[in-house]
């Protein structure tokens, strides 16, 4: 009887991997919504513990979505294609040392499985056949822990932090602007801590966290923002 594992499905393993990317993606917007509504919230608010007037909040606001959102956008850019660089830089040197040194790859290969709970003979067996399939993509994945076929597109990173950022912007935007002068400041607070809880609610259950301590601190730090900056504008709108 052989000891062969039977053969995953064609596309598994390209299923698994668009999984975990849009699980990313979907933390990454999360997260993305939270800091528009939170620094957007803190702007406008502190405005408003100034001024009650509709143009200036709009001013204020907007520059501020477009300034964060732009922001984001261009510190993800950066920061995605230094983290590709690194990997291609690593995937090249990984490549130059198996058309060089081979065999010390393969023992590398090894060494690694073996850490990982193989046995010896199982896991010079395992490294020789995922390198005879294909050894950079294999070491890659072992010992670097980068997928050559999934690398990161700085410029997708960086739209959707644009748009994320704008959509959690626009609701205490909006809703600072929109409603008559007296309702303005209670509606944008309540809906701002409700707006916190269902991103601090996603982002714990996108990675797998506790939920319960992932929502207290997302809304305590939005709260905490919100009361620091409207106590700064009441204090310097008196002044003024």
């Amino acid at each position: 009887m052989s000891d062969d594992l039977p053969p995953r499905p064609p596309h598994h393993e390209g299923r698994v991997r668009a999984v975990e990317g849009r699980l990313n993606w979907l933390r990454a917007s999360v997260l993305g919504a939270n800091d528009g509504v939170v620094s957007t919230a803190g702007l406008v608010v502190g405005v408003a513990g100034a001024t009650q007037h509709r143009g200036t909040l709009l001013t204020a606001g907007l520059a501020g979505l477009l300034a964060g959102s732009i922001s984001m956008a261009a510190g993800e850019y950066v920061s995605v294609c230094a983290q590709r660089d690194a990997q291609r830089a690593a995937l090249e040197t990984e490549r130059r040392e198996l058309r060089e040194h081979p065999e010390e790859g393969l023992n590398a290969l090894a060494a690694e499985l073996r850490q990982r709970g193989l046995s010896r003979g199982v896991a010079r067996a395992a490294a020789r056949q995922l390198s005879r399939k294909d050894a950079l993509k294999a070491h890659a994945r072992v010992e670097l822990g980068i997928d050559p076929e999934a690398l990161t597109n700085p410029w997708a990173a960086a739209v959707a932090s644009f748009l994320s950022f704008t959509a959690g912007a626009l609701l205490p935007l909006l809703l600072m602007v929109l409603p008559p002068a007296g309702w303005r400041l209670p509606v944008t607070v309540a809906s701002v801590l409700v707006a916190l809880v269902l991103t601090g609610w996603s982002g714990a259950r996108l990675g797998g966290a506790t939920v319960r301590p992932a929502v207290v601190r997302n809304v305590a730090g939005g709260a905490l923002a919100m009361a620091v900056t409207y106590a700064v504008g009441r204090l310097l709108g008196s002044a003024v």
